[in-house]
């Protein structure tokens, strides 16, 4: 398995091969609601990757898609992060490697904070974030919804700022 960034013009594919991937259940945890078909609308924002304020990571087996992580921005310097899994890869690593790769992807594009919302029923994802991001907040929203969020403790250098302040 190999978890690399995911670019705009193969996204569609990796998209749909994970989509179809999960069960009904998995869908309902992923997407907060029962989603039996991926509507057009819902391809496009998922395949939407500019590398900057929207990008994504991609998990394979043998070249074949088995998760995604996306995160889109937020804010200059936060952003929401969303996962998922294919059912037979679920709870053996691969959300875990998805997780770090793209932590490490949003503190090498600048971003301070995490954050999601997770559903309480999803317990797998709770233990997860509590594993891979320790410290992290979890608020209890309405709707049995967890919001995660995660300071990245990402701080700006000195050359960086008179880098940017050049510009």
């Amino acid at each position: 398995m190999r978890v690399r960034e995911l670019h705009a013009a193969e996204a569609g594919h990796a998209v749909d091969t994970v989509f179809h991937g999960l069960s009904a259940h998995s869908r309902y945890l992923r997407f907060h609601a029962p989603v039996p078909r991926l509507t057009a609308s819902m391809r496009r924002r998922l395949t939407d990757l500019d590398g900057r304020r929207k990008v994504a990571v991609v998990a394979e087996c043998h070249r074949a898609p088995i998760g995604i992580a996306r995160l889109i921005a937020t804010g200059d310097d936060t952003a929401e992060i969303a996962l998922a899994v294919v059912d037979p890869w679920q709870r053996r690593g691969v959300g875990t490697q998805l997780v770090h790769a793209l932590g490490r992807l949003a503190t090498d594009l600048r971003y301070a904070e995490l954050h999601g919302d997770v559903l309480g029923e999803n317990e797998p994802m709770l233990r997860l974030v509590a594993r891979v991001f320790p410290g992290a907040r979890l608020t209890r929203e309405e709707d049995d919804v967890v919001r995660v969020s995660y300071p990245l403790n990402y701080r700006l250098t000195h050359e960086e700022l008179v880098a940017d302040l050049r510009w």
